[in-house]
């Protein structure tokens, strides 16, 4: 038997960050509990800013009745001369019973004591006063709250309770607080609890009191609204996936609303209106034709009929904020742009202050921009001399928005208000867009920087942080990374790639060490290979073939794995596979690194003489990219199955078979210089 269940958990207004992240943890909870309690059935969690609430259409009365088997020890270890042991009397204390009531059974080859007992199920109402309080205990939203003389924490006070079973309230105390058959509406409606006379009519309760409680009736309800105003002011409102997430959760009755601000703050840079609306107030940007305009969307919770004072509210609070911002905007540019101060501000224990690792940086840009200097000469048309005063310059501005007003109130906009100071100020555009640029990529995926000058930059800082921290000890272990040292190689890599440049890291390593503290550079090295096989997109072991060469080239690396894998995934090639793993196997024991000549005068087989030319005409022509020698070194099947039919490699005789070994490796070794091919499993 079945019957719908409701269990409503009143809170003060939920945080939304904190509820957002553990959603699906909530979920999972409850979901693992009822296969806990033998009572899995379908459910949904909703959420409210003020009520956490779970809903069973059909959840059984009881648990089933069930079976339990339980085997003990061997009889012959339970009894020794017809008394029973500590074995068997524990035994039967684990079961509940007298000795005598205890069973035998075979379990395999072997007699052991045997108990059964049938298990009636438990009435649901028992069960759940402790599963609520288990799937309250999981919810690991971080910093809780205690109140009253409590001991006891919750991310916000339990102020009512609801667990209502078909047409029963079940006695369940949570916090003090007992369950009951009330709920509340939104505030403006009512302050006082409501009855709620059954399950059926909670949802309808809660609509006429202003209450939404569905999560994806409030966004859908938001979204409609955003169109509706689009339409009538003729305007594009931004689509904030995570800022819509978290109005959805902290209104009950969304509304949203069109609010100005004065035109005279567009003197300010997009992006610093655009975060102070959305971090400090929630509000959604305005558009016209691409732009930024003096316009808001707020989506208010208020339930009223009059929104005008709302909207008045919330332009009387933006204003302020522009107005502080605008202040430090005019300061800095008239400041201007300066490191002075960077030398009092710590880095990293063991790495100076932030003008130490500036001056490091400078050190790394100035050798990869020999590195990479004629193609960035052909890029940019400059000469070498004023790159080098540029890469200096770019690199020596790059934090100095640090010591600016403007990123003392908005962190997040450290580099970009760099970006748009330089700008200002007349610097070079190289140097004003490697400033904007130089945290790129942030994230997997994310945008790359846009010239090469500017990846540059972007790499210096990263090496320095990396190579940095790795000679003071602050090495990521496990899944903890506070430094961001495995994005900053992501980037690296992505950076060598996009650029199509040089990047060998035993080299490059070694170039740059002098700077630091001695240390161990071959654990760098593996951290950062270990990197690249997790930043590639394709086969794993093709990645691992490829890396299993010797190549450390990151940019050739790339160019290798995605030559092997373009073939590797092609349908055919699992069957003529084989033969390539052959190779590899006979190879295995062969001195790759002697010489491995050939005589042709052994030959005495047609199928020698045709594979040994074959091979020859590959190696010595010259290929435009690895795929088209990769393919033309597969060509080889035809002759490698014809040798393999035809000719004994482990001949008795010592000159033939170290003769036929030395072709077969040499196809091998020539395979290697590219991947590894014993490493690819399909």
């Amino acid at each position: 038997m079945t019957q719908p269940l409701l269990i409503e958990i009143g809170v003060e207004e939920l945080p939304a960050i904190p509820l957002l992240k553990i959603v699906k943890q909530i979920e999972d909870s409850w979901q693992k509990l009822l296969m806990e309690y033998k009572l899995k059935t379908p459910f949904r969690f909703i959420y409210t800013p003020r009520r956490l609430v779970l809903m069973h259409e059909a959840m059984p009365t009881k648990q089933e009745d069930s079976t339990v088997e339980l085997m003990g020890p061997p009889v012959a270890a339970a009894f020794k001369e017809g008394e029973p042991t500590p074995a068997a009397l524990g035994f039967a204390r684990k079961c509940g019973v007298e000795l005598s009531e205890l069973g035998r059974a075979q379990k395999g080859k072997t007699e052991v004591l045997y108990f059964k007992k049938e298990e009636k199920g438990a009435p649901t109402e028992a069960l759940l006063q402790e599963m609520i309080e288990k799937w309250i205990a999981s919810m690991a939203f971080g910093k809780m709250m205690r109140w009253g003389d409590r001991s006891d924490e919750f991310i916000r006070p339990v102020r009512w309770l609801q667990v209502r079973l078909g047409n029963e309230s079940v006695p369940v105390t949570l916090f003090g607080v007992e369950s009951g058959t009330q709920t509340y509406l939104h505030r403006m409606v009512s302050y006082d609890a409501v009855d709620v006379p059954s399950i059926d009519a909670y949802a309808s309760i809660l609509e006429e009191g202003a209450v939404m409680l569905e999560p994806e009736a409030r966004q859908a309800r938001i979204l409609e609204q955003f169109e509706a105003l689009e339409k009538e002011h003729g305007i594009e409102i931004e689509r904030d996936k995570a800022l819509l997430a978290e109005v959805v959760a902290i209104t009950e009755n969304p509304q949203a609303l069109v609010g100005n601000f004065d035109a005279l703050f567009l003197e300010l840079p997009p992006e610093v209106i655009i975060t102070s609306m959305k971090e400090h107030q929630r509000y959604f940007p305005v558009f016209e034709n691409g732009v930024l305009t003096n316009k808001f969307v707020v989506v208010s919770n208020a339930y009223t009929e009059d929104y005008s004072k709302v909207i008045a509210g919330n332009e009387r609070v933006l204003k302020p904020r522009l107005a502080d911002a605008l202040f430090f905007y005019r300061n800095d540019l008239k400041n201007g742009l300066s490191t002075a101060g960077l030398e009092k501000v710590q880095f990293i224990d063991g790495l100076g202050t932030l003008a130490d690792k500036i001056a490091r940086e400078k050190s790394i840009a100035r050798r990869l921009l020999a590195l990479y200097l004629e193609k960035l000469k052909a890029q940019t048309g400059k000469s070498t001399e004023e790159l080098e005063k540029l890469i200096e310059r770019a690199i020596e501005l790059a934090k100095a928005d640090l010591m600016s007003e403007m990123v003392y109130e908005f962190t997040e906009l450290q580099g970009l208000m760099g970006y748009y100071y330089a700008k200002a100020l007349g610097e070079d555009p190289l140097v004003y867009n490697a400033i904007k640029e130089q945290y790129m990529p942030v994230g997997e995926g994310a945008q790359l920087p846009s010239s090469l000058f500017s990846a540059i930059v972007a790499m210096s800082i990263k090496l320095d942080t990396l190579i940095g921290l790795f000679s003071v000890g602050k090495i990521p272990t496990g899944s903890k990374d506070p430094f961001a040292l495995r994005r900053a190689v992501n980037g690296i890599v992505r950076i060598a790639i996009d650029n199509d440049i040089p990047f060998h890291i035993d080299n490059m390593l070694k170039l740059l060490k002098d700077a630091y503290e001695p240390f161990d550079l071959s654990v760098l090295k593996a951290f950062m290979l270990e990197r690249i096989n997790k930043s590639l997109d394709a086969n794993p072991s093709v990645i691992a073939a490829v890396l299993a060469s010797g190549e450390l080239d990151i940019n050739e690396i790339a160019k290798k794995v995605a030559a092997l894998n373009a073939i590797v995934s092609n349908e055919s090639f699992k069957e003529q596979f084989a033969t390539f793993k052959r190779v590899a196997n006979i190879s295995k024991d062969v001195n790759l690194e002697g010489a491995l000549d050939i005589d042709k005068t052994l030959f005495q087989e047609k199928a020698e003489e045709a594979l040994y030319n074959a091979y020859i005409d590959v190696v010595s022509r010259d290929y435009p990219d690895y795929k088209s020698q990769l393919e033309a070194l597969f060509g080889l099947k035809p002759q490698l199955d014809a040798y393999f039919d035809d000719v004994l490699v482990n001949a008795e005789d010592e000159a033939l078979k170290r003769n036929r070994l030395n072709l077969i490796a040499s196809i091998y070794k020539t395979f290697r210089d590219i991947a590894d091919i014993k490493e690819i499993t399909v």
